[in-house]
């Protein structure tokens, strides 16, 4: 199963390199490489039948076919083909190869869309697909369709994965003992993959497909149960919570924490007094109050002589993280840093002090878990936007201690069972009220002949002293893609307001000039920053409190919440504009979720239903497992019953490598 793909029937190594391309790499990559579709060759239809400009498949004989070139030396293959009910043309463009394979008399099907053409009369331009039919293949007629990339057909990789299985289904090893097979009602695994890939029945597919869902949850499940196992078992540190420090915080807070956040915050420090390690998922909306939760923890962190680290997903937030705490605990004693890939003038004087322990608050990016970066007395770690990180990064940044306290951010929210898929190795704290004196943001919708209107609006509001975000998707314009890009922008915006200072921020620039435009608009000497999305995530200027995203029919819905987050953080009223064609209908549900509420578990479920977990819920965005069969939405009743399955398992002392279950960090004492 783990031989090299070149080495397999039928590839070699120059289809070997193209399928590398699509995540295989060996026989097993190929066997477990699901179908994303079928294709039902039972009942085609008629040629009489065909209807304009709608797909269909025909089973079907060539008549007779020609060859021919353009003056540009473009080649045209025409054909016709027939069955009992009638004949049609086809044409195909720049497939010159097609008069050697197409010959009188072959049968073939052909999948296509019947066009009228002014010059050739009714015709299937360019079919889809098409197939001879053979002795090999007559019997084929549930036809399973493949994601491809560039260099290889559909044909080309049905053919290799059919020798696959034939060859090299049987080493597939089914570790799944039969008492949990009877239990959850699961196919045999061989049986599964085959019926996959070649369904002699559509109706068998889904017990197919839930057999190898059920084997994927269950792995990831069974590796996020050992982490907390392995967590539990070590002994923690007991961290004091009273103290001078702790105090002189509270003292210094110039605001009451809400219920949600005292109710929260008595969860964590339970966590961090107790001997036991705390693995702890700390969930609310943007701007709910989330950080200063998380600082007071690191307070006591710091308190009993140990170092607190938060990592963050992007340069500018950690620089706003590390602006923030700085101010709140400057005063008290705290010593606090700063550690990213761009800040090299004080990175030695600060890798030294982790190293020798000095008890202090480390703000960082991914720079925290490089191999350099040495701490000596590291006891609670804070990941803030979780889904930035996968698992892996975030048991990187554990093991950098010993046995220390974890708290995890997030202000996606997500239901419960998800949040048990995602964060099952963690216990789960919501915040779920915001703080009082938010003034509820309006949320209107903007067409382009209303665009005068707005800028008017918006140097009203600057005039009263307030500050404005503009956000484009782009930052060069493209030819595929009508949009605006930012440079563009800020040149129109110069003109619509030469009395005022506009500013540009991107992903793109070097931390230092990022630094430089975000403290111009904290200042406020910069009015109007035009951003990329590059501001989705973190920045927090109360005196913003207008925001505008242009080409709001390109951003996906939870995208378009958490930009409005960045506004409505003060307590003058905000206004988020959306200005954009909204001519789909999915980008019309989009614009209407986000003007009826501003709540974010209303905007996620709203979401999940109008893009679907494949966009919602990426493998690579959550840290999940590249799941090949699993759909974390569908599949809520598999992910209990995996579970289930997962904890009588680990009971019975099976062996994790039979599953192949990966299993995260090694420091677990």
């Amino acid at each position: 199963m783990q031989t090299q793909i070149r080495y397999q029937k039928g590839v070699g190594p120059k289809l070997a390199s193209i399928l590398s391309k699509i995540g295989i790499e060996t026989v097993e990559d190929l066997i477990y490489y699901f179908p994303r579709e079928y294709e039902d060759r039972r009942d085609p239809v008629q040629v009489s039948r065909l209807e304009l400009g709608k797909d269909a498949l025909i089973k079907v004989e060539i008549v007779k076919v020609s060859a021919s070139r353009t003056k540009r030396n473009f080649s045209i293959t025409k054909g016709t083909v027939k069955d009992a009910s009638g004949s049609i043309k086809a044409i195909w463009f720049n497939q010159p190869f097609l008069i050697r394979v197409l010959k009188p008399g072959t049968p073939i099907y052909m999948y296509g869309k019947l066009e009228r053409d002014p010059y050739s009369g009714e015709v299937m331009f360019n079919p889809r697909d098409y197939e001879i039919i053979s002795s090999s293949n007559s019997g084929d007629l549930i036809v399973p369709k493949y994601p491809l990339t560039e260099g290889i057909t559909q044909r080309m990789l049905r053919r290799i994965i059919k020798l696959a299985l034939n060859e090299g289904l049987k080493n597939v090893h089914d570790p799944m003992p039969d008492p949990i097979k009877e239990k959850f009602k699961l196919e045999e695994l061989q049986w599964s993959i085959l019926m996959l890939h070649f369904p002699s029945d559509l109706k068998l597919v889904e017990s197919a497909r839930r057999r190898i869902a059920f084997d994927e949850l269950l792995r990831f499940q069974m590796g996020l149960i050992y982490n907390r196992k392995k967590a539990d078992e070590g002994k923690g540190i007991s961290f004091g919570i009273e103290g001078g420090l702790i105090n002189k915080f509270k003292s210094k807070l110039p605001f009451e924490f809400t219920g949600a956040q005292k109710r929260v915050l008595d969860e964590i420090l339970s966590d961090m007094k107790s001997s036991k390690v705390m693995n702890r998922l700390l969930q609310g909306d943007v701007g709910c109050g989330k950080t200063v939760v998380a600082l007071y923890a690191m307070v006591a962190a710091v308190q009993n002589g140990y170092q607190a680290a938060i990592m963050a997903p992007t340069e500018i937030l950690a620089g706003q993280h590390f602006a923030k705490i700085k101010s709140l605990v400057d005063d008290i004693g705290i010593e606090v840093c700063l550690l990213t890939g761009s800040k090299k003038d004080t990175r030695k004087e600060t890798l030294k002090k982790l190293k020798d322990g000095i008890p202090l608050i480390i703000v960082g990016t991914h720079a925290l878990i490089e191999g350099t970066v040495e701490f000596s007395r590291l006891g609670l770690v804070v990941i803030d936007e979780q889904h930035r990180f996968g698992v892996e990064q975030r048991m990187e940044l554990r093991e950098k201690g010993k046995n220390l306290d974890l708290l995890v951010m997030t202000a996606t929210p997500i239901p419960r069972t998800l949040a048990l898929t995602l964060y099952g190795d963690l216990d789960r704290s919501v915040i779920d009220e915001m703080p009082p004196g938010r003034t509820k943001i309006i949320t209107r919708y903007v067409s382009e002949n209303e665009r005068a209107k707005l800028y008017e609006f918006i140097r009203g509001q600057i005039k009263l002293g307030r500050q404005c975000y503009v956000v484009c998707p782009l930052v060069e314009e493209s030819e595929k893609l009508d949009l605006k890009a930012a440079e563009e922008e800020v040149k129109l915006l110069k003109k619509v307001f030469p009395e005022y200072n506009v500013g540009l921020i991107h992903g793109r620039m070097k931390g230092e000039l990022k630094g430089k435009v975000m403290s111009e608009f904290l200042d406020t000497s910069i009015k109007i920053l035009v951003s990329t999305t590059v501001i989705e995530v973190g920045i927090d200027v109360p005196n913003s409190t207008i925001m505008v995203i242009e080409h709001c029919q390109r951003f996906g819905l939870s995208q378009l919440h958490q930009l409005r987050g960045r506004i409505g953080r003060g307590s003058e009223q905000s206004y988020c504009f959306l200005v954009g064609e909204a001519s789909s209908g999915s980008a019309k549900a989009r614009i209407d979720a986000m003007l009826k509420t501003t709540d974010g578990f209303k905007i996620a479920e709203a979401d999940l239903k109008l893009r679907g977990p494949g966009e919602f819920f990426g493998a690579r965005q959550w840290g999940l497992p590249n799941f090949r069969a699993a759909d974390i939405i569908r599949d809520e009743d598999i992910i209990r019953e995996a579970r289930s399955a997962a904890t009588m398992l680990l009971q019975s002392k099976v062996s994790l490598q039979d599953f192949g279950v990966k299993f995260w960090g090694s420091k677990l004492e």
